[in-house]
């Protein structure tokens, strides 16, 4: 593509000039493995059902898996993902969620929309790209399940607590829900936004939600 002689390809992470992702960044990446808190998939030392960082809070997802520590390399390929207008990345973290998280249990993929303010500076909607990408990995349909019912402010800098409440009825269902579901998004964070975005699935009709997303911030 004429694209990429003008622009040369370069690392996502380290800015070296090749591949998307190189092979060195690719490989220090962290994934993410048992032992983990059953519900909410943080690491820990031993497997939990509940961990602090769930237990005693009403998710609406039944689980939450990611495939990767979101540490400071993560941290520079998703910006460059999402804030950079990189949308070929989006394949290059499919691929990290299907090589290291199982196929779900579910009979459709959905994602967590984007706000239409940000999609507008952004030029591309990453949860949905990651959410298509993976349908094609996985062979399974991605359908626009949840539809944003009011704007909310970034999440980033906020609190646990600000976080929720900042994301609490921001999401809608959009259309009736299959029963099982497995719901799309970039970063797991505090799990508000994704816990939001499940109660609208199961308001649709959902019986379970699992959750995937490419990344996970660990305390």
């Amino acid at each position: 593509m004429l694209l990429d002689v003008l622009l040369p390809n370069r690392c996502a992470a380290c800015e070296l000039p090749g591949l998307a992702l190189c092979s060195g960044c690719r490989d220090s990446l962290i994934r993410l493995s048992p032992p983990l808190c059953d519900r909410c998939g943080s690491p820990g030392a031993w497997p939990v059902r509940r961990c602090g960082e769930c237990r005693g809070r009403r998710l609406a997802f039944a689980t939450a898996r990611a495939a990767i520590v979101y540490d400071e390399p993560a941290r520079r390929f998703v910006q460059a993902w999402k804030e950079r207008g990189r949308r070929r990345l989006a394949r290059e973290a499919a691929a990290l969620v299907a090589e290291t998280l199982a196929r779900p249990d579910a009979a459709a993929l959905a994602f967590v929309p984007s706000d239409a303010d940000r999609s507008l500076q952004r030029g591309h909607r990453p949860a949905e790209a990651l959410a298509r990408e993976l349908g094609r990995l996985w062979e399974l349909p991605v359908e626009a399940l949840v539809r944003r019912a009011r704007p909310v402010e970034r999440q980033r800098g906020l609190g646990l607590k600000e976080r929720r409440r900042n994301v609490a009825g921001a999401f809608a269902s959009a259309r009736a829900s299959p029963a099982r579901v497995c719901l799309v998004d970039d970063v797991y964070t505090s799990g508000a936004t994704a816990a939001a975005a499940a109660s609208a699935l199961r308001q649709g009709g959902a019986r379970r939600v699992e959750v995937v997303t490419l990344a996970r911030a660990v305390r």
